[in-house]
């Protein structure tokens, strides 16, 4: 997709990559908490420089279906659709990597408005997605937004010398329907 609309929240503004988030990033890095929670290695982080910074925002900008997070006018994550057409379904992400504004319901608003998009505008049937078993936080944040549980990928993540499992979550649009078009 390449002209993904602007999707505006009460607190949030979804939007395409500028190079001023490139600088947002580089101030914020790469914390060590966003690190665990998405499943990467915290072992040796270092020093997270222009380069990847750059090369962050490259993926994003190349990305078909992919909104920078924008909030107070600087740019705290990002959101992803990978959109299934045969399937007509979309597996979904959301990483706010500034540890400085989570809890405060920016990931709920975030999702609210995708799962808008995808089901009033893109007209999908359901949205999916994998969460570690040990991110409680953004598990809880999808159960406020309307995705289930529907399964465990038992011990699918090889994170840090320990075997993690995944779970799996999603909502259909009949769902979403019930739960915001009353």
């Amino acid at each position: 997709m390449t002209d993904l609309p602007v999707l505006k929240g009460e607190n949030v503004l979804l939007r395409k990559p500028i190079p001023k988030d490139i600088e947002d990033r580089l101030l914020i890095g790469k914390p060590t908490e966003y690190v665990k929670m998405t499943g990467g290695d915290t072992r040796n982080l270092g020093v997270y420089t222009r380069a990847k910074a750059q090369s962050w925002y490259d993926n994003v900008c190349n990305h078909p279906c992919a909104w920078m997070i924008e909030y107070e006018g600087r740019c705290i994550g990002v959101a992803r659709l990978n959109i299934i057409t045969d399937d007509n379904k979309a597996s979904y992400s959301v990483g706010i990597f500034d540890f400085k504004v989570i809890n405060m319901g920016l990931g709920t608003e975030v999702t609210k408005l995708v799962l808008k998009f995808c089901f009033d505008v893109l007209d999908l049937h359901r949205v999916e997605l994998r969460v570690l078993e040990y991110n409680s936080r953004a598990i809880k944040c999808y159960e406020n937004c309307g995705f289930i549980t529907e399964g465990v990928e038992r011990e699918g993540a090889y994170i840090e010398d320990f075997y993690h499992s995944y779970v799996i979550m999603g909502i259909l649009k009949r769902e979403y329907e019930k739960l915001y078009k009353q």
